[in-house]
């Protein structure tokens, strides 16, 4: 009995000793993985002005808005005016036409979302119009020089 005590002995030992070796390479390998990370790695200080120019882009959306504005009406309708239009609005409203021109959701969605019947959701869209529409046709020529 003694026999396969002492097999199942030197099978643990043997594994331990795997294991060991298996741990100590794995920290050879992050260490050296470590080294050659920070012989790659760059400060921001030793970068010159053209490579920190490559580490970021700037927001040009509103940067060509003659050619984004519209005539409707006589009326110069630039992206600002719109924005700021939408933004005008009662934040109930505004969350009624954001979602279902937006985010492209149904009526029955957005009551769903907001907990309010879908007929409420119809009158805030709609309504919504008509002080966009007022808005518009207030502001517009005020946009006109920016």
């Amino acid at each position: 009995m003694d026999e396969p005590a002492r097999s199942q002995l030197q099978i643990r030992c043997a594994f331990n000793a795997f294991c060991k070796r298996m741990l100590e390479r794995e920290a050879i390998n992050a260490h050296k993985q470590v080294k050659r990370r920070q012989l790659r790695e760059v400060t921001f200080s030793d970068l010159t002005p053209q490579e920190e120019n490559q580490l970021y882009t700037l927001d040009t959306y509103f940067e060509n808005e003659a050619a984004e504005a519209f005539n409707v009406g006589g009326k110069k309708i630039t992206l600002k005016l719109l924005a700021n239009a939408l933004h005008s609005l009662p934040e109930d409203k505004r969350k009624a036409v954001l979602l279902y021109y937006f985010m492209e959701m149904s009526n029955v969605e957005i009551s769903e979302l907001l907990d309010i019947p879908r007929s409420t959701v119809q009158y805030r869209r709609t309504s919504s119009f008509k002080l966009l529409k007022r808005y518009l046709e207030e502001h517009a020529d005020e946009w006109e020089d920016l």
